[in-house]
């Protein structure tokens, strides 16, 4: 039975956020609110916690592609190859916000994505779990809980993801009403920036 924590964007409580840290540290999963929809997460250092994740999702860990959730760009280098200028300057325009971004992995990744040559970054514009985020002192691999076969429904009450996910996961946070646009996904590998999907995040950007 998953446990059900109900946390503020404006203002988490630090008892609780601490609540989910530990879970995360545990090698537990959570679904947690982000400035698009729902998220699937755990520790990015957890190889149990992140096979877990991908059996849940159908998928070898190795081959899935989840994002990185970071609190700002500060350890964006721990994980991506040097980007130059330009790339940083979008980054640093966009984020935090609605948009994920593929950018080239480094030697840093985690042992289960070694054979991965990019890494999706995302910098939410939610305190909830950009604290998170900063209290665990590491990036959460996140998978958005949005499925386009479900009726979109449960991916914006907290209270119907609960009862989707009770027996999957250790923690499901309710934030709130959670959106049904999942974030933009922009390509930043090649010469030029290049859309994979559109979502929430505006485009004039690239």
């Amino acid at each position: 039975m998953a446990e059900f924590i109900k946390l503020y964007n404006e203002n988490p409580n630090p008892r609780e956020i601490q609540k989910v840290v530990s879970c995360l540290q545990n090698g537990g999963l959570i679904i947690y609110p982000t400035d698009t929809v729902y998220g699937l997460g755990c520790d990015v250092t957890n190889n149990r916690a992140l096979e877990k994740i991908a059996r849940i999702k159908g998928v070898k860990v190795e081959k899935a592609n989840f994002s990185f959730i970071c609190k700002d760009l500060s350890n964006l280098s721990d994980y991506v190859k040097q980007i130059d200028n330009s790339t940083f300057k979008l980054l640093k325009r966009t984020l935090p916000g609605p948009y994920t971004f593929i950018l080239p992995g480094s030697n840093n990744l985690p042992t289960v994505f070694k054979k991965k040559k990019t890494v999706g970054i995302r910098v939410p514009d939610n305190m909830i779990c950009t604290t998170i985020v900063e209290e665990l002192g590491n990036p959460i691999v996140s998978t958005s809980i949005y499925d386009e076969d479900e009726v979109i429904e449960y991916t914006t009450d907290p209270e119907l993801i609960l009862e989707k996910w009770d027996h999957l996961v250790d923690i499901v946070i309710d934030g709130g009403y959670g959106d049904n646009v999942p974030s933009t996904v922009i390509d930043l590998t090649g010469s030029e920036p290049e859309l994979v999907r559109e979502g929430k995040g505006v485009i004039d950007i690239i």
